[in-house]
């Protein structure tokens, strides 16, 4: 699997359910599976949340809208510190 990095396009888009990190970075088998895993993760706003999920896509979500999300390839993240 390939490392890809997601984030809004528009840095000041109020569905980025992770205000505090500009952007994430995930494992998939491509771009598209990459959009999906993340689409997955957070499915809508304010309750679309691995902590929280919900079955219902809500106002806040970035599900359709291909435009809204950029995903790069990139490198391995460094590991979190302990």
């Amino acid at each position: 699997m390939k490392w890809f990095a997601l984030r809004p396009r528009d840095p000041a888009d109020p569905r980025w359910p992770l205000p505090e990190t500009p952007q994430i970075t995930l494992k998939a088998e491509d771009a598209d599976d990459a959009r999906r895993r993340f689409e997955e993760a957070y499915p809508s706003e304010p309750f679309g949340t691995p902590a929280h999920p919900t079955g219902e896509v809500g106002p806040g979500s970035f599900r359709g809208d291909t435009q809204a999300l950029v995903v790069e390839e990139t490198d391995t993240p460094p590991a979190p510190e302990a």
